[in-house]
């Protein structure tokens, strides 16, 4: 993904979580897809899918158990 297209999905992500600390990265040697953190903190990657033109960004978060909250007892 090209600077411009970084900066427009930055804007978006931020706009739609309400969190101005997004900030979308570019990755090393990778074209296709950028890296999304949250202050310091990794937090999902973003795969471009340019299908006969028609382009859409991938959102890819993993949620590890460990870093749930407790369940409360019912």
């Amino acid at each position: 993904m090209n600077a411009s297209e970084i900066a427009r999905i930055q804007s978006y992500l931020r706009a739609k979580f309400g969190a101005p600390a997004i900030e979308v990265r570019a990755r090393a040697n990778k074209d296709d897809s950028a890296e999304v953190y949250l202050g310091d903190e990794f937090i999902a990657v973003i795969f471009k899918d340019d299908e006969e033109g028609d382009v859409s960004y991938d959102f890819n978060m993993a949620i590890l158990e460990i870093d749930l909250p407790e369940q409360p007892d019912a």
